[in-house]
């Protein structure tokens, strides 16, 4: 049996688990009717309607629409969104025995396919001694390279591993941490032994480190502008929140687990404060408080992820309904391109079948991975096979913002725009959408914030631009930013009409639209 297809066996119970007394288990619900409480604040919301400009209640005299957009088909390069080209995934470093480590880093950073990076390292990867990171060179490697070819890397930092040899964890803590005996349950993939052991997460010393682990890498990376998003590790295999199929835990019992993992979390996001996170959406199958872990991601305004598409009905209804402004990171590979892997039904292939749920739930992110094979040329093998759905996807995923309807008002009193706002893409904008209107030297006319999450695909959103007295719309600059966890990114918009060499658009007179 493979990792996607695992987890399926224990979805079933879960819904069914009465949590004990004072557990940090939160029961199955359905998102779209959930109380979240707040979207995150906006410091300088817009005014967002509504603008009706006839009596009796005229509120933009004068108004008419002077500019239109319509949707680009490029491909949009912006945070938040685009396919993810897989470094390395559940080997590790492992991924590189017997290659040029840093020839096959390069190969896959400069595949125009990709707009991002990620990487998967083992702790003991990372840092060798307390007190310091001592990366291993494909970590450092993968920076450089993420640097060089001008992309954003995702990552995580995997404490189990049941797909390498050896442990996953730095000697150091092995000398001291106590390991468990996984029972309930036998491990058959691969050569490796069928006996797994999983570290005391809740040990002084375990702890202690792990606590020091994240700052050590958030004083680095934390805002750092190669970095996209940071996968919370939780527990288990890969840090997904599970050890199938062995049904017990290393906790002497589940309120202890829960509650471990829960301050685990709460120390990620004591140290990442500008970098999402992103927490895996696995149903708690080691009961070890998963289902708390993804409640407090979202009211913490932070992001989630599933490690594949075809997977527990819990998991799509968590991804494709979560609120408008959290990004989903979807880990779903493709096959290899050969006959054999594709399984077609229907004359569907199974790549094909991937992306096209992929976009039904939504994705900001698409891995372009083939599991357990990660290099080029087989990212390019399955390109040749799926170039269609993989050029679909990459021209639809996540959101695609474009000021699709522009008013003007005046009267002898005010002037100023209303911009009518639409989302092309699959997902709501993960964070807040800043726009600002320039004139032409660059000064800010008139700007402010949307609400989080919007526009949402297929609705328009309207915000209006009170402009100084007398000023001439013709010429300005429509700019637009990105603001998630207090960091503001550039964004270009996705219209096919010309941008300026920055992503703004400069307003002008259209023909046709009287």
């Amino acid at each position: 049996m493979d990792r996607r297809s695992l987890l399926k066996l224990g979805a079933a119970g879960v819904g069914a688990v009465i949590a004990p007394p004072g557990s940090a288990f939160v029961p199955a619900h359905n998102w779209d009717r959930y109380d979240w409480g707040t979207a995150p604040p906006v410091r300088d919301r817009l005014d967002q309607g509504p603008f009706p400009q006839y009596p009796p209640e005229e509120v933009l005299p004068g108004s008419e629409v002077v500019m239109a957009t319509t949707p680009s088909n490029d491909i949009v390069p912006n945070f938040g969104m685009g396919l993810v080209t897989y470094v390395t995934g559940d080997f590790a470093g492992a991924t590189f025995r017997g290659l040029d480590m840093q020839k096959e880093i390069e190969a896959l950073a400069r595949l125009p396919l990709g707009q991002k990076l990620y990487v998967r390292p083992t702790w003991r990867e990372l840092q060798k001694r307390p007190g310091r990171l001592d990366p291993d060179p494909y970590w450092l490697a993968t920076l450089a390279m993420a640097k060089q070819y001008g992309k954003r890397i995702g990552f995580r930092v995997m404490m189990s591993d049941p797909d390498i040899e050896g442990p996953a964890l730095p000697d150091f803590l092995l000398e001291k941490v106590p390991m468990v005996q996984l029972r309930g349950g036998e491990w058959k993939r691969g050569s490796h032994p069928s006996e797994y052991f999983e570290p005391r997460y809740d040990h002084p010393v375990f702890q202690e480190a792990f606590r020091e682990l994240n700052g050590l890498l958030a004083a680095e990376l934390d805002g750092n502008a190669l970095v996209e998003y940071f996968d919370t590790f939780m527990y288990g295999f890969w840090g997904e929140g599970h050890t199938w199929p062995f049904t017990d835990n290393p906790f002497p019992d589940a309120e202890s687990a829960e509650k471990t993992f829960a301050r685990m979390f709460e120390a990620q996001l004591e140290h990442w404060k500008r970098t999402p996170l992103a927490t895996n959406t696995q149903p708690d199958w080691s009961r070890v408080g998963n289902s708390e872990l993804v409640d407090r991601t979202i009211r913490t305004y932070n992001w989630l992820r599933t490690d594949t598409i075809f997977i527990e009905n819990e998991q799509i209804e968590t991804i494709s309904n979560r609120p408008p402004w959290v990004a989903a990171v979807v880990e779903a590979p493709t096959s290899l391109g050969a006959p054999k892997d594709e399984r077609p039904d229907d004359g569907i292939t199974y790549t094909d079948n991937v992306i096209a749920h992929v976009m039904d739930v939504g994705a900001n992110y698409w891995s372009l991975w083939n599991w357990h094979a990660e290099n080029a040329a087989n990212v390019l093998r399955s390109y040749g096979s799926h170039s269609e759905m993989i050029d679909t996807i990459a021209r639809r995923i996540g959101y695609r913002l474009r000021p699709s309807f522009i008013w003007s008002y005046q009267d002898e009193s005010q002037n100023g725009l209303v911009i009518g706002l639409a989302n092309d893409g699959i997902a709501g904008v993960p964070g807040a959408l800043r726009i600002e209107v320039k004139n032409e030297a660059g000064r800010t006319l008139s700007g402010g914030s949307l609400d989080p999450g919007y526009p949402v695909p297929g609705k328009i959103r309207q915000a209006r631009f009170p402009l100084p007295l007398g000023t001439d719309w013709k010429g300005l600059r429509l700019h637009a930013e990105l603001e998630v966890k207090g960091v503001r990114y550039p964004i270009r918009w996705a219209c096919r009409q010309a941008l300026e060499a920055n992503g703004s658009l400069k307003l002008r007179p259209m023909q046709g639209l009287g």
